[in-house]
Protein backbone atom coordinates (compact mmCIF):
# COMPACT_ATOMS: atom_id res chain seq x y z
CA UNK A 1 0.00 0.00 0.00
CA UNK A 2 1.30 2.88 -0.79
CA UNK A 3 1.84 6.29 1.60
CA UNK A 4 -0.72 9.03 1.29
CA UNK A 5 0.35 12.12 -1.67
CA UNK A 6 1.31 14.77 0.32
CA UNK A 7 -0.45 17.20 -1.87
CA UNK A 8 -3.50 15.17 -1.13
CA UNK A 9 -3.56 15.15 2.54
CA UNK A 10 -3.01 18.96 2.38
CA UNK A 11 -6.11 19.53 0.15
CA UNK A 12 -7.88 17.20 2.81
CA UNK A 13 -6.76 19.18 5.70
CA UNK A 14 -7.87 22.47 4.25
CA UNK A 15 -11.27 21.15 3.79
CA UNK A 16 -12.17 20.79 7.18
CA UNK A 17 -15.22 23.22 8.21
CA UNK A 18 -14.07 26.19 9.97
CA UNK A 19 -16.57 24.80 13.04
CA UNK A 20 -14.04 22.18 13.55
CA UNK A 21 -10.97 24.52 13.18
CA UNK A 22 -12.08 27.01 15.54
CA UNK A 23 -11.94 24.26 18.47
CA UNK A 24 -8.16 24.77 18.78
CA UNK A 25 -7.94 28.30 20.89
CA UNK A 26 -4.30 28.70 19.25
CA UNK A 27 -5.71 28.93 15.86
CA UNK A 28 -6.18 32.25 15.99
CA UNK A 29 -6.99 32.53 12.11
CA UNK A 30 -9.52 30.70 12.05
CA UNK A 31 -11.41 32.46 14.79
CA UNK A 32 -10.54 35.86 13.29
CA UNK A 33 -12.46 34.48 10.27
CA UNK A 34 -15.47 32.86 12.38
CA UNK A 35 -15.99 35.98 14.43
CA UNK A 36 -15.90 38.51 11.07
CA UNK A 37 -18.84 36.06 9.65
CA UNK A 38 -20.69 35.50 12.84
CA UNK A 39 -20.71 38.86 14.37
CA UNK A 40 -22.79 41.47 12.45
CA UNK A 41 -25.20 38.59 12.48
CA UNK A 42 -25.37 38.64 16.66
CA UNK A 43 -25.18 42.06 16.62
CA UNK A 44 -27.82 43.04 14.13
CA UNK A 45 -30.10 40.46 16.06
CA UNK A 46 -29.54 42.59 19.50
CA UNK A 47 -30.31 45.96 17.83
CA UNK A 48 -33.04 44.70 15.94
CA UNK A 49 -34.64 43.51 19.54
CA UNK A 50 -34.60 46.81 20.53
CA UNK A 51 -31.46 47.01 22.43
CA UNK A 52 -28.39 50.05 22.52
CA UNK A 53 -25.65 49.81 20.99
CA UNK A 54 -23.79 49.04 24.07
CA UNK A 55 -26.18 46.19 25.25
CA UNK A 56 -25.80 44.77 21.59
CA UNK A 57 -21.99 44.61 21.71
CA UNK A 58 -22.87 43.30 25.12
CA UNK A 59 -24.84 40.27 23.99
CA UNK A 60 -21.77 40.22 21.48
CA UNK A 61 -19.14 39.46 23.66
CA UNK A 62 -21.39 37.00 26.00
CA UNK A 63 -22.45 34.99 22.73
CA UNK A 64 -18.90 34.44 21.40
CA UNK A 65 -17.57 33.89 24.84
CA UNK A 66 -20.24 30.96 25.27
CA UNK A 67 -19.44 29.54 22.07
CA UNK A 68 -15.42 29.42 22.59
CA UNK A 69 -16.61 27.43 25.92
CA UNK A 70 -18.94 25.12 24.31
CA UNK A 71 -17.74 24.68 20.68
CA UNK A 72 -16.32 21.73 21.12
CA UNK A 73 -19.00 20.16 22.42
CA UNK A 74 -21.31 20.86 19.66
CA UNK A 75 -21.43 18.03 17.24
CA UNK A 76 -21.78 15.39 20.20
CA UNK A 77 -25.38 16.86 21.17
CA UNK A 78 -27.43 16.02 18.09
CA UNK A 79 -30.55 17.90 19.80
CA UNK A 80 -28.79 20.78 19.27
CA UNK A 81 -29.39 20.82 15.57
CA UNK A 82 -27.85 22.93 13.09
CA UNK A 83 -25.39 25.40 14.30
CA UNK A 84 -26.78 28.50 13.17
CA UNK A 85 -30.25 27.62 15.10
CA UNK A 86 -27.81 27.31 18.13
CA UNK A 87 -25.93 30.41 17.91
CA UNK A 88 -29.52 32.22 17.29
CA UNK A 89 -31.12 30.85 20.38
CA UNK A 90 -27.78 31.40 22.72
CA UNK A 91 -28.18 34.90 21.24
CA UNK A 92 -32.01 35.43 21.69
CA UNK A 93 -31.14 34.15 25.45
CA UNK A 94 -28.52 36.45 25.81
CA UNK A 95 -30.83 39.41 24.41
CA UNK A 96 -33.63 37.79 26.77
CA UNK A 97 -30.86 38.49 29.98
CA UNK A 98 -30.47 41.84 29.02
CA UNK A 99 -34.05 43.18 29.43
CA UNK A 100 -34.65 41.04 32.68
CA UNK A 101 -31.49 42.75 33.44
CA UNK A 102 -33.16 46.50 32.64
CA UNK A 103 -34.87 48.27 35.85
CA UNK A 104 -38.27 47.58 35.62
CA UNK A 105 -38.88 52.07 34.74
CA UNK A 106 -36.25 51.27 31.63
CA UNK A 107 -37.92 48.62 30.67
CA UNK A 108 -41.40 50.54 30.16
CA UNK A 109 -39.74 52.84 28.33
CA UNK A 110 -38.44 50.29 25.99
CA UNK A 111 -41.52 49.06 24.57
CA UNK A 112 -42.29 49.20 20.68
CA UNK A 113 -45.58 49.84 19.33
CA UNK A 114 -47.02 47.86 16.37
CA UNK A 115 -48.77 48.98 13.02
CA UNK A 116 -52.14 49.69 14.75
CA UNK A 117 -49.72 52.16 16.94
CA UNK A 118 -50.50 49.89 20.04
CA UNK A 119 -48.03 48.89 22.84
CA UNK A 120 -45.90 45.82 22.53
CA UNK A 121 -43.61 44.71 25.15
CA UNK A 122 -39.70 43.63 24.07
CA UNK A 123 -40.26 39.78 25.60
CA UNK A 124 -37.77 37.43 24.10
CA UNK A 125 -41.12 35.95 22.29
CA UNK A 126 -40.38 39.00 20.10
CA UNK A 127 -36.84 38.85 19.28
CA UNK A 128 -36.50 39.21 15.84
CA UNK A 129 -40.07 41.06 15.14
CA UNK A 130 -40.93 38.27 13.15
CA UNK A 131 -43.47 35.16 12.89
CA UNK A 132 -40.64 33.39 11.62
CA UNK A 133 -38.14 34.29 13.78
CA UNK A 134 -35.42 31.06 12.23
CA UNK A 135 -36.69 32.44 8.65
CA UNK A 136 -35.31 36.02 9.20
CA UNK A 137 -31.87 34.55 10.87
CA UNK A 138 -31.42 32.23 7.72
CA UNK A 139 -32.38 35.28 5.67
CA UNK A 140 -30.11 37.67 7.13
CA UNK A 141 -27.14 34.83 7.16
CA UNK A 142 -27.83 34.32 3.52
CA UNK A 143 -27.01 38.32 3.29
CA UNK A 144 -23.80 37.96 5.33
CA UNK A 145 -22.95 35.04 3.46
CA UNK A 146 -23.02 36.94 -0.10
CA UNK A 147 -21.47 39.71 1.44
CA UNK A 148 -18.14 37.50 3.08
CA UNK A 149 -17.68 36.04 -0.33
CA UNK A 150 -17.69 39.25 -2.38
CA UNK A 151 -15.23 40.29 0.07
CA UNK A 152 -13.19 37.82 -0.89
CA UNK A 153 -13.27 37.91 -4.32
CA UNK A 154 -12.96 41.66 -4.35
CA UNK A 155 -9.42 40.85 -2.58
CA UNK A 156 -8.41 38.03 -5.58
CA UNK A 157 -9.22 39.77 -7.90
CA UNK A 158 -8.53 43.03 -10.38
CA UNK A 159 -9.49 45.87 -8.22
CA UNK A 160 -11.17 47.24 -11.87
CA UNK A 161 -12.58 44.02 -12.54
CA UNK A 162 -14.27 44.31 -9.23
CA UNK A 163 -15.57 47.48 -9.58
CA UNK A 164 -17.26 46.62 -12.75
CA UNK A 165 -18.89 43.59 -11.24
CA UNK A 166 -20.24 46.20 -8.63
CA UNK A 167 -21.58 48.55 -10.64
CA UNK A 168 -23.64 46.51 -13.31
CA UNK A 169 -24.37 43.73 -11.10
CA UNK A 170 -24.57 45.09 -7.23
CA UNK A 171 -25.82 49.06 -8.09
CA UNK A 172 -27.91 47.74 -11.29
CA UNK A 173 -26.44 50.21 -13.62
CA UNK A 174 -27.28 50.39 -17.30
CA UNK A 175 -23.80 48.66 -19.21
CA UNK A 176 -23.70 51.63 -21.26
CA UNK A 177 -23.09 53.66 -18.35
CA UNK A 178 -20.79 51.05 -16.65
CA UNK A 179 -18.97 50.71 -20.03
CA UNK A 180 -18.42 54.57 -20.26
CA UNK A 181 -17.25 54.96 -16.82
CA UNK A 182 -14.55 52.34 -16.94
CA UNK A 183 -13.59 53.25 -20.76
CA UNK A 184 -14.46 49.68 -21.94
CA UNK A 185 -17.00 47.95 -24.40
CA UNK A 186 -20.00 46.52 -23.05
CA UNK A 187 -19.07 43.30 -24.45
CA UNK A 188 -16.40 43.38 -21.87
CA UNK A 189 -18.55 44.37 -19.48
CA UNK A 190 -20.30 40.81 -19.74
CA UNK A 191 -17.81 39.20 -20.02
CA UNK A 192 -16.00 40.61 -16.36
CA UNK A 193 -19.35 40.40 -14.95
CA UNK A 194 -19.71 36.47 -15.88
CA UNK A 195 -16.63 35.72 -15.08
CA UNK A 196 -17.31 37.27 -11.74
CA UNK A 197 -20.30 35.92 -11.05
CA UNK A 198 -19.09 32.35 -11.26
CA UNK A 199 -16.46 33.12 -8.77
CA UNK A 200 -18.89 34.51 -6.18
CA UNK A 201 -20.98 31.16 -6.33
CA UNK A 202 -18.16 29.25 -6.00
CA UNK A 203 -16.70 31.42 -3.48
CA UNK A 204 -20.42 31.13 -1.26
CA UNK A 205 -20.23 27.37 -1.78
CA UNK A 206 -17.28 27.14 -0.15
CA UNK A 207 -18.12 29.15 2.82
CA UNK A 208 -21.27 27.19 3.31
CA UNK A 209 -18.76 23.73 3.26
CA UNK A 210 -16.49 25.64 5.89
CA UNK A 211 -19.43 26.47 8.11
CA UNK A 212 -20.54 23.36 8.25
Amino acid sequence: MHPPNPETVSTLRTRVTLLNRVRKWDDSVSWEEFHGLYRKLVYGLARRSGLPHADAEDVTQDVFKRVAETIHKFESDPERGTFRGWLMNLTRWRIADKYVAKPKLERGSSRRYDSTGGPRTATIERVPDASNPEAEWDKEWQRHLLAAACERVARRVNERHFKVFDLYMRQRLPVEKVAGEMDMTPASVYVICHRLTKQLKAEVEKLQKELG
